[in-house]
């Protein structure tokens, strides 16, 4: 152990500065990812109440697999920030030994001239009072040069001091490092077993007609139970009702993309090129880095922000006039019901879905969904 971290801090010294992110960007980061794991358990938790079946099972998989990735993420930024402090600990300790080196030959340098001189100099001056001025002048430029070897020893126990300190942190750093280098590794090895865990459960939808059965079975369950939920969304008393400035139907074919990517499904209905189910989709899905910022198309007021069902995280705006857009696979849900949006504004982050990052996006008039892509100024291609 001792000779590996001693090959590690060999390496450190000889290699050139890693470009690392700033402290303040990791620090960042790595609070977001504290913040995506606690909204993966929650959904884990939300989870857990739901009846079981393919999809549920399905969505198990994934989020252990995102909470699994999250926790690399991390592990990859802790790793790197004590990579950094190793290595600021190693530059600390080279200019120490620099600066230790330099006043040491001062120091030298010092006490030879001071051992030639002798302790009161050349005395054969005290035949005048002349001399004998250049006596005192003397004597106090002795004076001084010993008060500066006595700054210098003082300087010099202090450098060494510093010296042992850091010797104590970079020890501590070092085992932090080493430590943080296992986790990596072994979150790493997690997450290729999560993986094939996830594309053997797929392989098994895909090849398994019963199985394919049940998914289409689910599929249209929750698409009947998200119809239920849009119609008592649209049945509420018109006090609830939020009142656009302008109205959302004049907006038709002027919506901005809610995120720049590339549409993975059209509305209608679709054959899944994986798993060859046939779905009625009631939006699209656009395919988009995951992590982007996800814009509201309008003005409008939250009317449900919660995790539901495979849509995962999912957040409805109530336009007015009966007019909804609706946001799922989102990475979690930072809005709460009430709020109102201004167009553009943030809804969340494009998350994760079985096949990979993407953002669901409907448009409805009352329970009714439309076509989103007939809506846009610029379509997805």
């Amino acid at each position: 152990m001792k000779t590996a971290v001693l090959v590690l801090l060999a390496a450190l010294a000889q290699a050139p500065p890693a470009q690392h992110p700033d402290p303040a960007s990791a620090r960042a980061r790595l609070a977001a990812l504290q913040g995506q794991l606690a909204q993966v358990d929650q959904q884990l938790d939300s989870l857990r109440k739901r009846r079981k079946g393919i999809l549920v099972d399905l969505q198990d998989i994934s989020l252990r697999r995102d909470r699994i990735r999250a926790q690399e993420e991390g592990a990859r930024l802790r790793r790197d920030e004590a990579q950094e402090e190793v290595q600021r600990i190693l530059v600390d300790q080279d200019r120490i030994r620099r600066d230790l080196k330099k006043l040491q030959a001062q120091l030298r340098r010092q006490v030879r001239w001071m051992h030639a001189l002798g302790p009161y100099g050349d005395l054969s001056f005290l035949t005048g009072s002349r001399d004998f001025e250049a006596f005192l002048r003397n004597g106090r430029m002795m004076a001084w040069w010993r008060l500066q070897e006595r700054r210098r020893l003082e300087d010099i126990h202090r450098l060494r001091g510093n010296l042992d300190q850091r010797e104590k942190e970079l020890k501590e750093s070092s085992a932090r490092l080493a430590q943080e280098e296992r986790e990596a590794a072994q979150l790493q090895a997690s997450l290729r077993v999560n993986q094939e865990r996830l594309e053997d459960f797929l392989l098994k939808v895909q090849t398994d007609e019963k199985a394919k059965r049940q998914m289409q079975a689910e599929l249209a369950e929750e698409a009947l139970q998200l119809e239920r939920l849009m119609a008592s969304l649209s049945g509420k008393g018109k006090g609830e009702a939020f009142v656009p400035a302008s109205a959302f139907a004049s907006l038709r074919g002027e919506l901005p993309q809610p995120v720049e990517g590339q549409l993975a499904e059209g509305f209608g209905e679709q054959i899944h090129p994986r798993y060859r189910t046939r779905t009625e989709r009631t939006g699209i899905l656009v395919s988009a880095p995951l992590g982007v910022p996800v814009a509201a198309v309008a003005d409008g007021r939250v009317a449900f922000a919660d995790y539901y069902q495979s849509y995962g995280p999912m957040i409805i705006l109530d336009h007015g006039g009966g007019w909804f857009t609706l946001y799922t696979h989102l990475q979690g849900v930072l809005l709460a019901k009430g709020e109102v949006l201004r167009a553009g504004e943030r809804v969340g982050y494009v998350g994760e879905s079985a096949d990979g990052p993407r953002l669901g996006f409907e448009i409805r008039f009352q329970k009714q969904p439309q076509d989103p892509q007939k809506w846009f100024k610029r379509r997805y291609r």
